[in-house]
């Protein structure tokens, strides 16, 4: 136990630390000037239970329909030994087809307590593709990854992993999204890279421990999702190179927590003092001192990933950001960080600073427009 364990022990109190999923991790690319979230991820502390302790948890990422339509979709995809996955997978790796071969990792168990077991075989399946000179083991399904984030092991399930007979492996997202014109949402494409991203440094991490050249993993991610609102199963390969960097700079800075902690005030804690009910005893006000120590940078964005981003919200909305107005905005207005201090320039009411005096002029314009016009309607 090292003295950085120890501050980040005391900074979530004495409860295991909440572990990361590909998720979490891939939400780290996400605001990563948000210094608060950074303690807190570093630290494992629990950011759900804070929120609902504060009474501002964040709504469901997912609808119940949408989770539903997801895994039904996956199952498709990977029906009858992943047959309709293989004929993509031909299309795009121009995989041949006496390597088709196809190997199910659920068989050893699915249960969160056999992730070391399920490791343990896909670790070895990996690495006998990996040393093999004959391609007897294309596809791994449901196997288990293992990534080490602030020193710490995370297991992680891809939905597949393929290894093609020229000795590179491939990540495989399976996402229930359409492809509609041969266009998707960007946001959801860019998530499911950053997922993908994830597995792709996992697999990498796993044959550099064992000797083995991490280059052997594509930096592509292969991802399937439906074509045209039906349930048709398109796939597409797409660059990872730009995730793969920015979550390995990520990674690198929770290891780097020192300078925030050392920023805190003594014995600032996030310990919610659980009863012997496990209920949080802790003071809301206590709690919100202590978040107040850190610094946070909410976005609108942060509600899609972030557990307390709703905390934040209020805070910013309460001090009066120009944040919870969105990017858009808070670029427009570069160097106008306060909302009420945008409006005293479009009224008039504030000298602009020197290099302020476009902005402000624009703002005023805008002022003299909407005020024209509430007066005739």
């Amino acid at each position: 136990m090292s003295l950085l364990d120890d501050r980040l022990d005391a900074l979530r109190g004495p409860v295991s630390a909440k572990g990361h999923d590909a998720r979490t991790l891939a939400a780290l690319t996400t605001n990563p000037g948000c210094n608060r979230r950074a303690l807190l991820d570093a630290a494992g502390v629990d950011k759900d239970a804070i929120a609902v302790h504060l009474g501002k948890p964040r709504p469901l990422a997912k609808s119940s329909i949408a989770l539903r339509n997801g895994a039904t979709f996956e199952q498709q995809v990977k029906a009858d030994g992943c047959a309709e996955l293989l004929r993509l997978l031909r299309d795009v790796l121009k995989l041949p087809l006496p390597e088709a071969a196809h190997t199910d990792l659920a068989v050893v168990g699915t249960q969160d307590a056999s992730h070391q077991i399920r490791y343990t075989h896909t670790r070895n399946a990996v690495l006998e593709a990996a040393r093999s000179t004959s391609p007897a083991r294309t596809l791994l399904d449901h196997p288990i990854l293992q990534l080490t984030v602030a020193g710490n092991p995370v297991f992680l399930e891809p939905d597949v992993v393929a290894f093609q007979i020229d000795g590179v492996f491939h990540i495989i997202e399976i996402k229930s999204f359409a492809i509609v014109d041969d266009q998707a949402s960007p946001v959801k494409v860019a998530a499911a890279v950053t997922q993908g991203a994830v597995y792709i440094l996992a697999l990498r991490e796993l044959l550099e421990k064992e000797g083995i050249d991490p280059n052997q993993v594509s930096r592509d991610v292969i991802l399937v999702t439906p074509r045209n609102f039906t349930r048709q199963p398109t796939a597409k390969v797409v660059d990872a190179r730009k995730k793969i960097a920015a979550l390995t700079r990520q990674f690198d800075r929770l290891t780097r927590i020192e300078p925030l902690l050392d920023a805190l005030p003594d014995r600032t804690t996030f310990d919610l003092a659980l009863d012997q009910d496990e209920r949080p005893t802790r003071d809301p006000k206590e709690l919100i001192a202590a978040l107040q120590a850190t610094t946070t940078r909410y976005t609108p964005a942060c509600r899609h990933f972030c557990d307390l981003a709703y905390v934040c919200r209020g805070e910013a909305r309460d001090d009066g950001l120009i944040d919870v107005l969105g990017s858009d905005i808070r670029d427009d207005l570069g160097g106008v960080d306060h909302i009420g201090t945008a409006l005293r320039l479009a009224e008039g009411t504030r000298e602009p600073a020197p290099d302020q005096a476009d902005l402000a002029a624009a703002l005023q314009h805008a002022h003299t427009v909407r005020t024209q016009l509430r007066e005739s309607a």
